[in-house]
């Protein structure tokens, strides 16, 4: 069928309608955990971001959208800054994670080895890029993509499309996302951090009571097998600490949004 004919089966309001969900939805593909991974084709990142506006379009109700260009262009860009404040309350999450990797790799010494992350795209080494997979991996687990999907949809109940959100209470939540990556990247490698700062303290009366040894030789081994055996250990508890992060995540998101 060709597309004239597919969009004569439709109304202009339908068409507006839908390229405004189309601009909420898309935020999410830049900045949300999985959704904007380097490692998904750009051309699957924009038919997966279309399937969902047509899923999401029977459930947003509007009333008369003004198709003035200037009237129009303003929801567009509307509908795209609500998008970003809620896929940027969820970034900040995997912000964390990868602060977290980041500041294990300095302590340990892996920060002279970066590579290139294939989930963010950036440089970064090992323990940065493993959090990144572990992330990707405990999200996937416990459904977290259904919950930003549903999050999404929960967005149009605090802003309809047609109407002003409050763009004072967006930049608070911002700010209490971003304040929190720190945070919660030293809880995340906290105990990894504290055997780590032991470990240089006992190189360093060692060092103090023995000079001739080579600390530097004796020392790196040692933190990384100190730090990678703690690091196995906690695992568990930082895809605990994800799964309770992504619900509070969306929570904020969603809470950062009112109307004006």
């Amino acid at each position: 069928m060709a597309p004239e004919t597919l969009l004569a089966h439709f109304s202009e309001q339908q068409v507006a309608a839908f390229f405004l969900v189309l601009a909420r939805v898309s935020p999410m593909f830049l900045l949300a955990p999985l959704f904007s991974s380097k490692m998904i084709n750009g051309r699957v990142k924009g038919i997966v971001a279309v399937a969902l506006t047509v899923g999401i379009m029977p459930v947003v109700k509007h009333g008369e959208i003004d198709l003035d260009s200037f009237a129009y262009a303003g929801l567009l860009l509307k509908e795209i800054v609500v998008g970003l404040a809620f896929a940027y309350a969820l970034h900040a999450m995997f912000a964390a994670l990868q602060a977290a990797g980041t500041l294990l790799d300095t302590l340990i010494g892996f920060s002279f080895g970066a590579i290139v992350d294939p989930v963010t795209g950036t440089q970064s080494a090992v323990i940065q890029q493993m959090y990144s997979l572990f992330g990707v991996a405990i999200f996937i687990a416990i459904g977290g993509d259904s919950w930003v999907i549903k999050g999404l949809g929960r967005t149009y109940d605090k802003v309809p499309m047609l109407d002003t959100p409050a763009i004072g209470s967006m930049v608070q939540g911002a700010q209490v996302a971003f304040s929190g990556i720190f945070v919660s990247a030293f809880m995340i490698g906290a105990p990894v951090i504290i055997a780590i700062v032991i470990v240089d303290a006992a190189f360093g009366i060692v060092s103090r009571v023995v000079p001739q040894m080579n600390i530097f030789a004796v020392g790196f081994p040692a933190k990384m097998i100190v730090g990678l055996t703690l690091l196995g250990a906690t695992l568990p508890f930082v895809s605990g600490f994800i799964a309770d992060q992504l619900q509070i995540s969306v929570a904020v998101a969603l809470h950062s949004l009112k109307v004006n």
